[in-house]
């Protein structure tokens, strides 16, 4: 059954709930022995950013997540979802070894954002991002990436620049948090509920914009009352997402991507156009 209308905050709260399936749910639902690998061989370990092998009905793929935890003692472990550089570069050798063997590229996106301290930056946090999002321009091989909480600012979109990006109904999508937005808009981040309106964050807005290829329906209460179904819808769409690149060329993979990303700025270019004549 599919979801009750709800306001953009409500969906938020919704994303943002701790019962919400975590990346690690996801992998041990869907993927067949799964391999995790770590390390951005230059500095550390992030623990924020899970990453391995796995087989996906029989075919090797290589997936990656933002991770958060459910209690306080694994949110600190996770650093609450927000990757520092050495989860992006990880990331990214992951993706890079994956192009080598011709492994697909999965990625599941839930981050408040990057990590925003001061350690990050002075370990190149903004490089990170950049290098991760303009490689994954041009991997040749599909990636597929799907949005199953909270995705906010440059840390979702360092691991979202995909063939195809999926969002479950009630997830989130946008340039920075509610509150964040509401601090800078309203200089009051109580204001989150109306940014969350201003911000067109919501998994139909995100369609509707050309932003997003695909929403998983969710029920009544989200996902988090049915995993199960969750599950088992993710893994029809990933099934017939894959199936569909298969004829593509490595070339023509990257081709589609770039292209892709490059429509959605066309888009918005000519929507803004449209409303200067109005």
């Amino acid at each position: 059954m599919m979801s009750k209308k709800l306001t953009a905050y409500q969906k938020v709260m919704l994303a943002r709930d701790t019962k919400r399936p975590k990346t690690e749910d996801f992998i041990q639902a869907l993927f067949d022995d799964f391999i995790e690998l770590k390390g951005d061989r230059l500095g550390k370990e992030d623990s924020g950013i899970l990453g391995g092998i796995g087989w996906f009905h029989g075919r090797a793929v290589t997936v990656i997540g933002h991770r958060k935890g459910r209690t306080m003692e694994e949110n600190v472990k996770y650093n609450f979802g927000m990757p520092e550089p050495e989860g992006y570069r990880k990331a990214l050798r992951l993706m890079e070894q994956a192009e080598k063997f011709g492994r697909p590229v999965i990625t599941f996106i839930d981050t408040p954002g990057a990590y925003p301290g001061l350690e990050a930056e002075e370990h190149g946090q903004s490089i990170a991002i950049a290098t991760s999002i303009a490689r994954m321009s041009s991997l040749r091989v599909p990636v597929i990436a799907i949005i199953t909480g909270e995705g906010n600012s440059g840390g979702a979109l360092a691991i979202a620049v995909a063939n195809s990006v999926i969002m479950y109904e009630n997830a989130v999508y946008s340039i920075l948090s509610p509150e964040g937005f509401a601090s800078i808009l309203y200089k009051d981040a109580s204001q989150s509920a109306n940014a969350c309106e201003a911000m067109k964050m919501t998994a139909k807005d995100l369609y509707d914009f050309g932003i997003i290829d695909k929403i998983i329906k969710e029920p009544a209460g989200g996902m988090q009352e049915d995993w199960a179904g969750a599950f088992k819808d993710l893994d029809k769409v990933l099934t017939k997402e894959l199936r569909k690149y298969d004829s593509l060329s490595d070339i023509a993979l990257a081709e589609h991507r770039y292209q892709k990303f490059r429509r959605i700025d066309e888009n918005y270019l000519l929507d803004e156009r449209k409303m200067g004549d109005r």
